[in-house]
């Protein structure tokens, strides 16, 4: 299933709040935080002093990706993942997969190492106003705690699920609190288009306390999954999307 209207709709609506995970870089909250009503996205900012990015923040996520600029000094990034067990975690929000360490990318010359995975539905970024069906952000962390978000549009295609996904979907946790260890050797490479052209810009967690100082890279080529699995994934968040945020001018860059 589309959503054809669900761009318009994140440019104007702030409440259709963020990606969940992301919660190993964050400090403990001391409020809770939704993405819908009185703790919704529209009040991040004012549930807690250490979420006032949420609101004043000039370098927030997601955007909208329009008006690129290519850079061909941007370099491919370096994949290299392993096959390992992941732990899935329904926290309420969204499903986070947490890796076994060992996975990393090499990105402009800065190691990040792969830390865990979390799902959006709709997807967060847009391009020119459209938003993806679903997608994953692959969350990684540098040596001196720098962050950087690969981001992996999923869209529609009947009769096409993705593979590893599936391997996912079959141990999905489906109440919050619950989680699901999969012993099987999953490698989070299989979430990643053949593709590998991005856009790339600085930005914030997508959730609070909406850290900023995020290097953000997302593939230009979506990836398909198909009907099942998507309404697997949104029968239990049924919309668990930031919206779009102010780029106050800033550079988006592309590969070639």
């Amino acid at each position: 299933m589309r959503f054809p209207a669900l761009a318009a709709l994140a440019l104007g609506l702030a409440a259709v709040a963020a990606a969940p995970a992301f919660a190993q870089t964050a400090p403990a909250p001391t409020a809770n935080w939704s993405y819908f009503g009185k703790t919704g996205p529209l009040v991040w900012g004012k549930l807690d002093p250490a979420y006032r990015a949420c609101s004043q923040g000039h370098e927030q996520s997601p955007i909208d990706i329009r008006g690129a600029h290519l850079n061909k000094a941007l370099q491919p990034i370096e994949f290299h993942y392993i096959a390992g067990p992941i732990t899935l975690v329904n926290d309420g929000r969204t499903i986070v997969a947490h890796v076994d360490p060992g996975s990393y990318i090499e990105a402009n010359g800065v190691r990040y190492k792969l830390v865990e995975l979390d799902f959006h539905h709709p997807g967060e970024e847009a391009v020119k106003g459209r938003l993806s069906d679903m997608d994953v952000q692959l969350l990684h962390r540098s040596a001196d705690g720098k962050l950087a978000v690969v981001d992996v549009r999923l869209v529609e295609n009947p009769g096409k699920p993705n593979a590893t996904l599936a391997t996912l979907w079959q141990h999905l946790p489906v109440t919050a609190g619950a989680s699901e260890k999969i012993e099987d050797m999953v490698n989070p490479g299989g979430l990643l288009p053949a593709d590998r052209g991005y856009w790339t810009y600085m930005g914030s967690l997508t959730t609070p306390p909406c850290t900023e100082g995020v290097r953000w890279f997302i593939f230009e080529q979506e990836l398909s999954v198909d009907r099942d699995q998507l309404r697997a994934f949104a029968a239990l968040f049924r919309m668990n999307t930031r919206g779009l945020q102010d780029p106050h001018k800033r550079r988006i860059e592309a590969t070639e």
